[in-house]
C-alpha cells in the first residue's frame, strides 16, 4: 500500500473514532495493520477475551514470524490454559493444550511436556515455577506487562505503536478544502453555496437555480496544473485500493513496492489551476517519482526472477531472526565512547579531499588530495607509508575526449578514495574521467587497474560483491552509474538520472544486492544488478548534494546533504515506507559547501560543520556534543571513523588532518607504538603479504566513449604547482640482503609478577575440564564450555577501575547468571568422556549454539533459556560455524566425518559434504575467497566452495615420520581472509589458501617441546598464541612463526602438590579487540585472562642477537631463541 493510502487509513481511523464507530475502528486497525492500539489490546487482555486478543494480533503478526511473536502468543495461550486449570475445567484445558499450545512443541518439546504434566496436578501451583501464581486478575496484569515489553521489542510493531499527530477532524478539513477548490472553478460562484452531496464534484447552478449539480468536466487545456502536482489516482493513491506489503517486508522491498506514477497526465484529468503556484510548491506527500507510463512499480515488471526476488526481499528480516535481533534502543550514550581527544596532527601538504581507514588494520589511513596524490598514513607512528602522485598509466588507452581535456587543463583532483572490504585494494576516483585501482602490498601500492570510466568528473566510487565477485561501482557527471569487473570489463550501466550522479551506496540485504544513488537534482534511486531500471525514485531533503550510508550492521539507513541555499540535513530513513523516520537537529548556519558525515558502532553519527565535529546518538534527534579538536578545522571538515569507531580522522584548514581517539583508540595506538618499537630494533624489514587476488590479475586498462559537461559537485581542483612527494618509505630490501640467520631474542616470563592475570571467579571445577573457550564479540565477556556440557559466562562491568567495560586482567569479572538461576547445560550422552564439545557464538552475542555429544542447542545469552534444539545424534555434532553472510546457515562437522550445511530457519540440511575419514575438528569460512576449509582428526584439510559446496582440493598436513594421523586439527583465518593458521599437536602452520599450500611451519622443540593443545591468532593477526601440554604458552609472530615470548606455567598456574594431577592448558583464545590479551582454559576447570605487565604492555621485545654459530641442524635452527623452522623464508612483518 502506498504512503498516501496509509495516511488515508489514519484519517479514516480518526474519523471513525470521532464518530464513535468503535468496532469499526478496531476492525480497520487490525485489517490494515498500520496502527496497533495498545490500550484496546490491554482492555481485551485484562478482560480475558482471548479470541478477540488473538484475532486483533493476527492483523500484525503470526505465531512463527519471529521469536518475539512466538513468545507473545505463547504467553497468551499459557494464561488461557492456566485459567482453565484454575477453574478446574479439565476438558477446556485439554482442548487448549491440543489446539493452541501444540504448535510450540516443535520449538521446545521439554517445555510442552512440562505444561502437559500440569494436568496431573490437583493444583498447578504445586509446580515450583508456578508457585507464586496468584488470582486471575493479578496473573493477567503480570502477563500484560510482559506482553507489552515483547510488543515494544518486536520489529514487526516498529512505527505502529504511536498514532500520527495531526489536527482533529482532519478528513473533514481536507474535504472542505477540496470543496472550496471546486467552488473556485465554478463559472458562476455563489456567495453561500449549498453542498448537497460528496458523490459528485460541486458546481454552482445557474442564477435561476434551474440546473442540477453536475460534475465538473473541463477540457484538459482549460486550467493548467503544476507538473509536479500528480493526480492521486496516478499513484494508486488514497482512493484506489492496493495490496499492503507483509508486515515484515524487507526494507528495500518496501521502497520498491511504492508505485512509480507516470509523468504523463491522463486525458480525462484536470491539468491546471486558476491560481498561481510555483513549480516546487504543493503538498510534499504528493511529490512522487516519475517513471515510464506503463510502470506501476516493481510488481508490474516482467522480470524472469520477479516472484523469487520479492519473496527473498520480503523474508529477509525474518531470515535474520536467528542471530540478529531487531534494532533496540541503546542505553544513554556515553561521551567516553566518542573519539574526542586529539592525539596527533599530520601535515599532508595538499588539500585533503577524501579519507578512508583500512577495514582490518585500524590505524592505516588512505588519503586523497586535490593535486591527485594518494597517500597511505600509519597514524600509529604518524608516518607516511607510501605516496602515489597522480599520473596517467596508459594514455593510449584513454578516450580522445580525455586526452584533449587533460592536455588543455592538466590539473586533476581526487574525488574519493575507498578500500575494498577485504583491504587488499584501494579505489581512487578523479575529477576527470579516470579511476585507479591499486593493489595494497603492505609498504607499497601496485598499479592494478585504470579505467576511463565517465565523461567529466567521476563523483564517487565504491566496492560491491554482485554475484559473489568483487566489483567497482562508479558514478559521474554523465548521469550514469557503472559496475566494473577487476579486469576492467564493464558489467552494467544504469541510466535514468536526469542530473549528474553525486554519490552511490552499494548494499546487501540477505542475498539481494542493490545500489542507492543520489543526483544533483535531489533524486534518490535504487538499482538491482539487472537492466530493468530504477526501482525507487524519491526526493532527498535539500534536493541537491546528498550522501547515503548504512549503519555498520546494515539495519539502519541515513543520509546527509546540503541544499543549494546552504541548508544542511541529516536524516534517518524508514526503509519500509521510503519516508523520513527522523531528522536530526543542530545545524547552526547556512553552509557554503556540502557537509560530510559518517556513522560508527551502530550508535553514533558525526558531521563536519561550522569548524567543528558534531555528534548525534542515532536514537536521539538532538545534538549530543560538539568537538573543535583544538581548533584549526575548516568550515566543513571531512571526517571518517575507523571500523572499530575508536579513532576519527578529520581534515584541517592547513592541508592536513587530525586523529581523535577515545580510550580504546589510545590503546590501539599504544599497541602499534609497541610493535613499531620492536620493528625498529629488528634487523629485518617489514613486509605485508600481498593478496592472491591482487597478484593473480594483471593490470588492465579500459575506456569509454561518451561526452558530457562539467559538474558543480566536483571539488575545486588545485593546479599541480607543487612537486608531488615521492615515496617516503624505502622499499623492502632484496630478500638476499636480509640476514635471516639472526633470530629474535626470546623473552621468558616465569614469575606471576612479570605479567597481569586474573582467574575467573567460581571457575574451578575439577570434575569438568574447559573444552572450548570464547570471548564475546563485544570483548566484555568470556564464555567457557566444559566437558560436561555446561557453559559458564563471565562479564566485566564499566566502572572507575575499568572505564571501557572490556575484558581486562586488571579487574576481576562477575560470574554472570540470570535471576532464574538457569544453567546453559547441553544434552550429554551416558558416556560424556567420548563426546566432543563444540560451540559457536552469534555476531551480536545474543545467542550461543553448542553441543556436547547430544542435540545442538541454541541458548539465549541473556536468559540462558534454550530457544530451540536440532540435529539429534547419531551422528553427534563435533564442530559448529556460522556462515559469515547468512546467519541462518550453519556448517556442522559431524562425528561420522561428514559436514552438514544446515538451515536453521527451515530446519533442513541443505547438503552433506563428505571426504574426511574421521570426525570433523575444525571449520572456517573465507569471505574473500568464498570457500569453507574443514579439518579432521584424520589430519586432512579440505577446501570447499561456499556456494555450490563442491570440493576444490584436499591436503594432508605434514606429520613427523612415524606419527599416526590422529589428534585434533584446527583452522582459523587471518584477518586478510587469505592466510590461515593450522594447528595440530605436532605443529603450527601458515597456509596461503588462495594457493592451498603451506608456506610456514613450526614444530615443538627445545623449550617448547611438548604437544600443542591449542592455538589462536591475535585479534589483529600479528601474533599467534599457542598452549602446550606441559603448561607452557608461546607467543609467535604470525607471519614468520618466530617465537617472541615463552610464558612458563609457573607464571600463571598454582604450585602443584605432590599427589595432584598435572594441570594442562586445554584451550586458548584471543581478545577480539586487544591484541596482547588472551584467555586460557585449564584441565582443572579454571579460566584465566592474561596480559603483559603494565610496564611492557606487549609480549616480548624483538632485539636482534647473534645467531647460534651452530647454525641449523637437520633443517631446524638449533637456537631456542629462534624456535623457528619455516618451510619457506619470508621477510618478517
Amino acid at each position: 500500500m502506498s504512503s498516501l493510502s496509509r495516511e488515508l487509513v489514519f484519517l479514516i481511523l480518526q474519523f471513525l473514532d470521532e464518530e464513535k464507530f468503535k468496532e469499526s475502528v478496531h476492525k480497520l486497525e487490525q485489517e490494515s495493520g498500520f496502527f496497533f492500539n495498545i490500550k484496546y489490546f490491554e482492555e481485551k487482555a485484562l478482560a480475558g477475551e482471548w479470541d478477540e486478543v488473538e484475532k486483533y494480533l493476527s492483523g500484525f503478526t503470526k505465531v512463527d514470524d519471529n521469536r518475539y511473536s512466538m513468545k507473545i502468543f505463547f504467553e497468551i495461550r499459557k494464561q488461557k490454559y492456566l485459567e482453565a486449570l484454575d477453574r478446574n475445567d479439565r476438558a477446556k484445558a485439554v482442548e487448549i493444550l491440543a489446539k493452541d499450545l501444540k504448535v510450540f512443541a516443535t520449538f521446545n518439546e521439554e517445555l510442552y511436556k512440562e505444561i502437559t504434566q500440569l494436568l496431573t496436578l490437583e493444583n498447578f501451583r504445586e509446580n515450583e515455577q508456578l508457585s507464586k501464581y496468584g488470582d486471575t486478575k493479578s496473573a493477567r496484569t503480570i502477563m500484560y506487562t510482559e506482553l507489552k515489553k515483547l510488543i515494544e521489542a518486536n520489529p514487526l510493531f516498529r512505527e505502529k505503536l504511536a498514532f500520527p499527530s495531526f489536527k482533529a477532524s482532519r478528513l473533514r478539513t481536507l474535504i472542505n478544502q477540496s470543496l472550496n477548490w471546486q467552488h473556485q472553478l465554478c463559472k458562476n460562484p455563489r456567495p453561500n453555496p449549498d453542498i448537497k452531496t460528496l458523490f459528485l464534484d460541486h458546481s454552482c447552478s445557474a442564477a435561476n437555480g434551474a440546473r442540477e449539480l453536475t460534475p465538473v468536466n473541463l477540457p484538459v487545456a482549460a486550467v493548467a496544473r503544476p507538473s509536479n502536482f500528480v493526480p492521486l489516482g496516478v499513484h494508486g493513491g488514497p482512493f484506489q485500493p492496493s495490496a499492503a506489503p507483509p508486515p515484515n517486508a524487507n526494507a528495500l522491498a518496501g521502497w520498491m513496492a511504492n508505485p512509480n506514477p507516470s509523468s504523463s497526465v491522463p486525458s480525462g484529468v484536470v491539468a491546471a489551476s486558476p491560481f498561481p503556484m510555483q513549480p516546487n510548491q504543493g503538498v510534499n506527500v504528493l511529490k512522487h517519482p516519475r517513471a515510464p507510463s506503463n510502470s506501476l512499480g516493481l510488481m508490474d515488471y516482467q522480470h524472469a526472477d520477479h516472484e523469487q526476488l520479492m519473496k527473498r526481499l520480503r523474508s529477509a528480516e525474518t531470515a535474520n531472526e536467528v542471530t540478529y535481533p531487531a534494532h533496540t534502543q541503546h542505553p544513554a550514550a556515553s561521551l567516553d565512547d566518542l573519539p574526542r581527544n586529539v592525539v596527533s596532527t599530520m601535515r599532508q601538504g595538499s588539500v585533503v579531499i577524501s579519507i578512508d581507514f583500512h577495514p582490518l588494520h585500524h590505524t592505516l589511513l588512505a588519503v586523497g588530495c586535490s593535486n591527485g596524490e594518494v597517500t597511505l598514513w600509519e597514524v600509529g607512528s604518524r608516518e607516511k607509508i607510501v605516496t602515489e602522485p597522480f599520473k596517467i598509466w596508459n594514455m593510449a588507452a584513454c578516450s580522445v575526449i580525455f586526452q584533449g581535456t587533460i592536455v588543455k587543463e592538466p590539473s586533476i583532483s581526487v574525488t574519493r578514495v575507498a578500500w575494498s572490504p577485504d583491504g587488499n585494494l584501494i579505489g581512487v576516483s578523479f575529477t576527470k574521467h579516470l579511476i585507479h585501482v591499486y593493489a595494497y602490498q603492505g609498504s607499497d601500492l601496485r598499479q592494478h587497474l585504470e579505467i576511463d570510466a565517465h565523461v567529466g568528473c567521476v563523483n564517487d566510487l565504491a566496492f560491491a560483491h554482485p554475484n559473489k565477485q568483487i566489483c567497482v561501482v562508479t558514478c559521474g557527471d554523465d548521469k550514469l552509474i557503472k559496475v566494473w569487473e577487476l579486469s576492467g570489463k564493464k558489467l552494467y550501466t544504469f541510466e535514468g538520472h536526469e542530473a549528474p550522479v553525486y554519490s552511490i551506496c552499494p548494499h546487501q540485504k540477505e542475498n539481494i544486492q542493490f545500489i542507492f544513488s543520489t543526483a544533483l537534482d535531489g533524486k534518490i534511486k535504487a538499482w538491482l544488478y539487472d537492466n530493468v531500471g530504477s526501482r525507487v525514485d524519491y526526493d532527498a531533503p535539500g534536493q541537491w548534494c546528498t550522501t547515503m550510508l548504512y549503519s555498520a550492521d546494515g539495519s539502519r539507513l541515513f543520509s546527509c546533504g546540503t541544499s543549494k541555499d546552504g541548508d544542511s540535513f541529516l536524516v534517518e530513513w524508514n526503509e519500509s515506507e521510503g519516508a523520513l523516520k527522523r531528522t536530526y537537529l543542530g545545524f547552526r548556519k547556512k553552509s557554503a559547501g556540502v557537509v560530510q558525515f559518517d556513522t560508527t558502532r551502530n550508535r553514533f553519527l558525526a558531521v563536519g560543520e561550522d569548524n567543528q565535529v558534531k555528534f548525534w546518538d542515532m536514537d536521539n534527534t538532538n545534538l549530543l556534543t560538539t568537538v573543535e579538536a583544538g581548533g584549526g578545522l575548516p568550515n566543513l571538515p571531512r571526517l571518517r571513523f575507523n571500523k572499530e569507531g575508536n579513532l576519527l580522522a578529520v581534515t584541517t584548514a592547513d592541508n592536513g588532518f587530525k586523529i581523535l581517539a577515545n580510550t580504546d583508540g589510545l590503546r590501539t595506538l599504544r599497541a602499534y607504538e609497541a610493535r613499531s618499537f620492536e620493528a625498529s630494533k629488528a634487523s629485518i624489514d617489514m613486509k605485508v603479504s600481498s593478496s592472491a587476488m591482487a597478484s593473480g590479475i594483471s593490470p588492465a586498462i579500459g575506456k569509454i566513449e561518451h561526452m558530457d559537461t562539467g559538474s558543480p559537485a566536483r571539488p575545486t581542483p588545485i593546479p599541480n604547482g607543487i612537486e608531488a612527494m615521492s615515496r617516503t618509505m624505502e622499499k623492502p630490501r632484496n630478500m638476499d640482503s636480509v640476514d635471516k640467520s639472526k633470530p629474535l631474542e626470546l623473552t621468558e616470563i616465569v614469575d606471576p609478577t612479570q605479567c597481569r592475570q586474573v582467574t575467573m571467579p567460581d571457575s574451578k571445577d575439577s570434575v569438568s575440564k574447559v573444552a572450548r573457550l570464547l570471548y564475546t564479540n563485544s570483548g566484555v565477556g568470556v564464555l567457557a564450555l566444559g566437558a560436561n556440557g555446561v557453559q559458564r559466562l563471565w562479564k566485566w562491568s564499566r566502572n572507575e577501575q575499568n572505564p571501557t567495560g572490556k575484558a581486562t586482567a586488571s579487574v576481576t569479572p562477575q560470574h554472570w547468571q540470570p535471576n532464574s538461576g538457569l544453567l546453559m547445560a547441553n544434552d550429554v550422552p551416558e558416556n560424556p568422556e567420548a563426546a566432543v564439545p563444540c560451540i559457536a557464538l552469534s555476531k551480536n552475542d545474543s545467542y550461543v549454539m553448542s553441543a556436547c555429544g547430544g542435540k545442538v542447542s541454541l541458548f539465549n545469552m541473556m536468559t540462558f533459556k534454550v530457544m530451540t534444539t536440532f540435529m539429534p545424534p547419531p551422528p553427534a555434532s563435533t564442530f559448529l560455524a556460522f556462515h559469515p553472510q547468512d546467519n541462518n546457515i550453519i556448517a556442522i562437522g559431524m562425528e561420522d566425518s561428514s559436514i552438514h550445511i544446515y538451515n536453521v530457519r527451515v530446519d533442513e540440511v541443505k547438503t552433506k559434504l563428505k571426504g574426511h575419514q574421521k570426525h570433523i575438528t575444525g571449520l572456517a569460512f573465507s569471505t574473500a575467497l568464498n570457500i569453507l576449509v574443514s579439518s579432521g582428526a584424520d589430519a586432512q584439510l579440505f577446501f570447499w566452495t561456499a556456494d555450490s559446496w563442491e570440493k576444490k582440493k584436499s591436503s594432508a598436513i605434514q606429520l613427523p615420520p612415524g606419527k599416526a594421523p590422529v589428534g585434533d586439527t584446527r583452522v582459523q583465518f587471518h584477518n586478510d581472509q587469505i592466510h590461515m593458521l593450522v594447528s595440530h599437536e605436532t605443529q603450527l602452520a601458515i597456509y596461503d589458501t588462495s594457493k592451498m599450500e603451506c608456506i610456514h611451519k613450526w614444530v615443538p622443540q627445545e623449550a617448547l617441546s611438548s604437544p600443542i593443545t591449542s592455538a589462536s591468532y591475535s585479534c589483529n593477526s600479528y601474533l599467534v598464541y599457542a598452549s602446550f601440554a606441559d603448561g607452557n604458552i608461546g607467543v609467535f609472530d604470525a607471519e614468520s612463526l618466530r617465537l617472541r615470548c615463552r610464558i612458563a606455567p609457573s607464571a600463571y598456574m598454582p604450585q602443584p602438590t605432590p599427589n595432584s594431577a598435572p594441570i594442562i592448558p586445554q584451550v586458548i583464545t584471543a581478545h577480539p579487540q586487544e591484541p596482547n590479551q588472551f584467555a586460557v582454559g585449564l584441565s582443572d576447570g579454571s579460566v584465566k585472562v592474561i596480559e603483559p605487565s603494565e610496564t611492557s604492555r606487549r609480549w616480548g621485545v624483538g632485539v636482534a642477537v647473534a645467531a647460534d654459530k651452530a647454525g641449523t641442524e637437520n633443517g631446524r635452527p638449533s637456537s631456542s631463541s629462534a624456535a623457528n623452522n619455516s618451510s619457506s623464508d619470508q621477510i618478517q612483518r
